[in-house]
């Protein structure tokens, strides 16, 4: 396990490792640390000031730090309502779509950080679009809920982008391909809410470059230009 040396994480792995007995005894914890410790799992630290050895997370942590600061502004939140706030925000973040759970192509699920988190992909609770409303006119919940939505909207839209690079026109990349598992696009999804496809057909031009394609979702099959899909990073990969 890699981690910076903040004095959070360095007294967890002191109290670990002085109340081992402890954990072992514990009904709850007991079979993670056998776990743990079986395959011989350490933790490592990184050098101080040094946070760039973080990589993706360190890359991540900057990234929602970013969006949350220009979200809140000069929003002044208790600490119940920041961490309602950050909770959201974490689950947001968390439920972003890494690579297909099978390569079967009427299956149209992927694998979340979520799944490494709880086991599962994680939901949110359908709340009303408040994005528009004055703040005057809100409770404090209702604010934290516009907080977390605002949120949502600009990292959602950076995250898509991010999946979508395209620097110049000037070069050829190579066609999507039938089958593979894509995001689709849309600026009125609510948090935590991907809408997954499968490409089931490609329709090239004269120039045999595919610009369009058909998309199989839960909600129907749509035809769709490439620029309003996303191919799942990790699946780019595998292939």
């Amino acid at each position: 396990m890699f981690s910076d040396c903040g004095s959070n994480f360095v007294g967890a792995d002191k109290e670990l490792a002085r109340d081992l007995e402890f954990l072992r005894a514990a009904d709850n914890v007991q079979r993670v640390t056998r776990s743990l410790s079986s395959v011989g799992v350490t933790w490592h630290f990184n050098p101080p000031s040094s946070p760039h050895f973080g990589g993706l997370w360190e890359s991540g942590v900057g990234v929602v730090k970013g969006h949350l600061k220009r979200v809140t502004g000069t929003t002044t939140l208790n600490f119940e309502e920041l961490a309602t706030v950050l909770a959201q925000v974490e689950a947001c973040v968390n439920s972003r779509p890494l690579t297909p759970l099978s390569s079967d192509p009427e299956e149209l699920s992927a694998l979340t950080p979520g799944h490494f988190l709880i086991g599962g992909p994680l939901n949110a609770i359908p709340e009303p679009d408040l994005s528009e409303i004055n703040i005057s006119r809100l409770s404090r919940w209702q604010r934290c809920q516009q907080l977390a939505q605002e949120f949502w909207k600009r990292w959602h839209d950076d995250y898509l982008c991010t999946l979508q690079k395209r620097t110049k026109w000037s070069s050829t990349s190579a066609n999507v391909k039938e089958g593979t598992l894509v995001l689709l696009k849309d600026e009125r999804l609510p948090p935590m809410k991907w809408k997954l496809g499968r490409i089931t057909a490609t329709h090239p031009g004269k120039d045999e470059l595919v610009r369009v394609v058909s998309v199989k979702t839960a909600d129907g099959e749509f035809k769709r230009p490439i620029v309003k899909i996303c191919p799942l990073p990790v699946d780019d990969a595998i292939d």
